[in-house]
């Protein structure tokens, strides 16, 4: 029996629809795209085309998968980021939209004249699928500043797929990757300080306290890493440990951008405050108007 393509759409939309998806309908199209290889312009020339029985059971097959709970971005293994295209499974967060607040704050500051003359360095925390280090790498060359990107994380298999992006996006000799927990891969001085000073660090940690993480979306709470999300009771954490050790790690003139939860700006300032090594904290909001990023100065005092 065969059926037409825009039919077997329309029920994948149905189901995914009574399984609580957010975008049905381009769930559906995108899943049976990346199943023939194809692009959704093929996709609207065809859609009165009859399909075998071969090609319905291997469609249905994964729109089982997806209405499971999978991620489509975990299916297709693929996540649009700053107009780049990034790998992604299950050992990494899926690259989000609101991140791009970030990396395009990053941008501006490493773009400003005070640093037009100098060969950056940037560090990347918790770096996951690279989305982050990567974007700027290859936004920095593209613009033919000179940069050198270091991204970190606890996880090795995160740390093979960014490695895989990097690479993916042309910028692998532009990025070195360290494994290990937020500042552990950095060897200090005698004083403390970190031999290797940043102009810029990034972060998007876990920020998500502990006893909310059961009401996130079914696909996220069971596929994404849950170390990447959980930013511990109350999800300050992370934010805890990166700011009292940051300093030691940023140049005189250094910068620190953290992505945080909507509800948290109204604390970060007051971390940064009690550690009395920092200046003015900034709260930046996304495209929704929610606070999105921190950006944290260090003292112009600093020794």
């Amino acid at each position: 029996m065969y059926l037409l393509l825009k039919d077997i759409l329309n029920m994948a939309e149905a189901r995914f629809s009574m399984e609580g998806c957010l975008t049905p309908r381009l769930d559906a199209e995108i899943l049976f795209c990346h199943m023939l290889g194809r692009d959704r312009t093929w996709l609207i020339l065809h859609y009165g085309d009859d399909l075998d029985d071969r090609t319905c059971e291997e469609y249905f097959k994964l729109v089982d998968i997806r209405a499971g709970g999978m991620p489509l971005q975990y299916i297709t293994g693929s996540q649009e980021f700053m107009g780049l295209t990034f790998h992604v499974n299950e050992s990494v967060l899926i690259p989000r939209q609101d991140t791009e607040t970030l990396v395009e704050k990053a941008l501006i500051i490493l773009n400003e004249e005070k640093t037009a003359a100098k060969n950056l360095r940037v560090l990347d925390l918790c770096c996951g699928s690279g989305a982050i280090a990567v974007s700027l790498a290859y936004y920095l060359k593209k613009s033919g500043r000179k940069a050198a990107i270091t991204a970190t994380d606890i996880s090795h298999e995160a740390l093979k797929i960014a490695e895989e992006n990097a690479m993916i996006n042309g910028v692998a000799k532009q990025v070195c990757f360290a494994e290990g927990d937020l500042f552990e891969p950095f060897r200090k001085g005698r004083k403390g300080r970190g031999r290797v000073q940043f102009n810029l660090i990034v972060c998007n940690p876990p920020y998500i306290p502990t006893g909310t993480l059961d009401s996130l979306m079914r696909e996220v709470r069971e596929h994404e890493p849950l170390n990447a999300l959980d930013g511990g009771a109350d999800g300050m954490d992370f934010y805890r440990r990166i700011l009292k050790e940051a300093h030691l790690h940023l140049a005189k003139d250094g910068v620190l951008l953290l992505e945080i939860g909507y509800d948290q700006g109204k604390w970060i300032p007051l971390l940064a405050e009690e550690e009395r090594v920092y200046g003015d904290t900034e709260i930046l909001k996304d495209l929704s108007g929610r606070d999105r990023v921190a950006l944290v100065r260090m003292a112009a005092d600093r020794d």
